[in-house]
């Protein structure tokens, strides 16, 4: 007994050495300087920026900030120092970027757990970025029964693997035949059978109800849905509506019942109006929305999240595709153009969001000067990807500003974003809930490099 005493005595004081030795790690106090600061609400930068780091947690952040005298200093100089940026539409399980021909043969070869695998590189990417935080909109593979999306977010939060901090939409919801059915274009049960809800395919409200309940089980942060034609599928009009005002309303009844934000594909104007007036939380893409439209979007308060990289990016590539996606891309890259900027005089909320997968990830931040040539200012373009994204994803208690008590996601880029912002394309430090990621060259290649890799999926634009 004696004995059994003398152990139970030792581990127990093993355990409060080893104990004391992690809460001091956690304890340990960061100090982050810098010439600037965005602290992701106001109107100006802020000279002089300092921010106080304990733990996971900004404790203290201005510019007269005492500096305890046992913290660690990191100076980054002629930088400015910056909340995490967030992307509201991306899809870290896919890469879109390639041929899109070769793409589709090898969908037919390619396996699930290997896709899985490379994601993991694109979300490492995507936070030495500079983006903390994504919304990731859909992650379907033909004829699978994975949630690739639900299984590297759990990773990511259980500290397995290194990426933004995730809130995913499983596989999206969408009607046969539309642009999210992943055997459209195909020659048909070429996958043996027509899919179902548990594919995210629905037709009637009680079918859309059942698929939001089915995604909702299996972990689905927020709901997506695809609402009108796209410009990667092959068996649609990109601008044709694809849910009845029934399907719309059952869509958004349900989710909200069950407390999951909406977001919808929709790049037509009566597919948008009509998902407006039935409540959705944000419009993606938005290419034909007319005038009127917008403005009901700014009576609502619907977000904007326009992903003008994507039809960037597709145009840049235009001979890639197929002539028919040619056609589409074309229309909807014409059209999008007059509707942001409709969208920025008229005081929409708008959420920063790419469609990153249809290029190459980490290159999410060429979003910000595309916005400004279409008329948004700088501030607003960096308050997008901060404040507004984390008040659209209902995170804006815990991040999206530098202020005490928030969560630690704090990114520095080099010289002054309101000057030039594509500075934001070259972000050098990242810090994610107290942790440094990067403080230099990114650790991993570059996504220049990763456009090499044949990964293929079903559409996503």
């Amino acid at each position: 007994m004696r004995i059994a005493s003398r152990l139970y005595y030792s581990a127990a004081i093993v355990i409060l050495l080893f104990s004391g030795v992690a809460a001091s790690a956690a304890d340990q106090t960061i100090v982050l300087k810098a010439a600037r600061m965005f602290d992701g609400k106001s109107k100006s930068l802020t000279p002089n920026g300092v921010i106080v780091v304990q733990g996971d947690k900004i404790v203290d952040v201005g510019t007269n900030v005492a500096v305890p005298g046992d913290a660690k200093v990191i100076d980054l100089g002629d930088a400015t120092l910056s909340p995490g940026f967030m992307d509201a539409h991306t899809h870290l399980t896919l890469d879109f970027s390639g041929d899109f021909n070769k793409r589709r043969l090898e969908q037919l070869d390619l396996n699930v757990s290997e896709q899985a695998i490379r994601a993991v590189g694109y979300a490492r990417t995507t936070v030495e970025a500079g983006f903390t935080t994504v919304r990731d909109v859909g992650s379907r593979f033909v004829s699978s029964r994975e949630f690739v999306d639900v299984a590297l977010r759990n990773s990511i939060n259980k500290g397995v693997i290194v990426g933004p901090r995730m809130l995913v939409a499983t596989k999206g919801i969408g009607a046969t035949g539309g642009h999210f059915d992943p055997t459209g274009g195909f020659r048909d049960f070429l996958f043996g059978r027509e899919p179902d809800y548990t594919d995210g395919i629905a037709n009637g409200p009680d079918e859309v109800r059942k698929a939001v309940r089915f995604e909702v089980k299996n972990g689905a942060d927020v709901i997506k849905a695809a609402v009108s034609g796209g410009v990667l599928s092959l068996a649609d009009e990109v601008d044709t509506p694809q849910f009845t005002p029934a399907e719309m309303a059952a869509l958004v009844d349900e989710s909200h019942r069950l407390r999951k934000k909406v977001a919808v594909h929709c790049h037509g104007d009566q597919a948008a109006r009509e998902a407006i007036e039935a409540g959705v939380d944000s419009i993606e893409h938005g290419s034909f929305m007319k005038p009127q439209t917008v403005a009901l979007m700014k009576q609502k308060g619907t977000f904007l999240t326009p992903t003008l990289m994507a039809s960037e990016y597709i145009m840049s590539k235009i001979d890639r595709y197929p002539p028919t996606l040619q056609a589409k891309a074309r229309e909807a890259t014409a059209a999008r153009s007059e509707m942001f900027r409709n969208a920025v005089k008229m005081g929409v909320r708008i959420s920063f969001g790419t469609d990153a997968a249809v290029f190459p990830h980490g290159q999410n931040a060429k979003e910000f000067a595309l916005m400004m040539g279409l008329g948004m200012a700088a501030i607003d373009a960096l308050k997008s990807a901060t404040s507004n994204d984390a008040e659209l994803l209902s995170i804006a208690q815990k991040v999206g500003t530098l202020e005490k008590g928030k969560l630690a996601d704090i990114i520095a880029m080099p010289g002054d974003p309101i000057a030039d912002i594509t500075v934001t394309e070259r972000v050098s430090f990242v810090m994610k809930e107290g942790k440094i990621i990067r403080n230099g060259p990114p650790s991993m290649q570059t996504a220049a490099e990763s456009t090499n890799l044949t990964d293929i999926a079903a559409p996503v634009d």
